[in-house]
């Protein structure tokens, strides 16, 4: 039987869309699926080898809140590290890996990790900044394995 394949395009760089993208492939590859993850745009923030992310609270009206707070109050300045603190002590306590543990997972499980090219040379990103044991490609590259994946996800 031939190996499964999953193909991910990850696109957001925040705290809250890191996890799913590195979930996803740690999951996937202790089932057995060769898995990539394409890194363009927002989501090569993803892929710094010092990781600064944060939750944005604005626009996101499904985000659990431990009281109301109204979006004049979530704009001003401060307020999106208070809540991102908030998020990550919360995800401590539940046990929760970090995103640096889940991307090292990733690495060791051997997923594929593709930062697009055209994103590192569009925004001037020097190479240095990002992790060890990435590759560097266009959507090219990405779609040779995404054309053969049993599935594809964009997140």
């Amino acid at each position: 039987m031939e190996e499964k394949k999953l193909a991910i395009i990850a696109t957001k760089g925040t705290l809250d869309w890191a996890y799913p993208p590195f979930i996803l492939a740690s999951t996937a590859s202790a089932l057995g699926y060769e898995t990539q993850i394409f890194f363009t745009f927002y989501g090569l923030q993803l892929l710094r080898k010092k990781l600064n992310l944060k939750v944005s609270p604005l626009g996101n009206p499904a985000m659990p809140m431990p009281m109301p707070v109204p979006v004049l109050i979530q704009a001003l300045p401060g307020m999106q590290s208070f809540m991102s603190s908030m998020m990550k002590s919360k995800m401590k306590s539940k046990g929760v890996a970090s995103v640096e543990e889940l991307r090292s997972l990733c690495l060791e499980a051997d997923v594929k990790m593709i930062a697009c090219q055209m994103t590192v040379d569009l925004f001037e990103f020097n190479t240095s900044e990002f992790i060890d044991g990435i590759e560097y490609g266009g959507a090219a590259t990405f779609f040779e394995f995404a054309g053969t994946s049993d599935i594809c996800l964009y997140v």
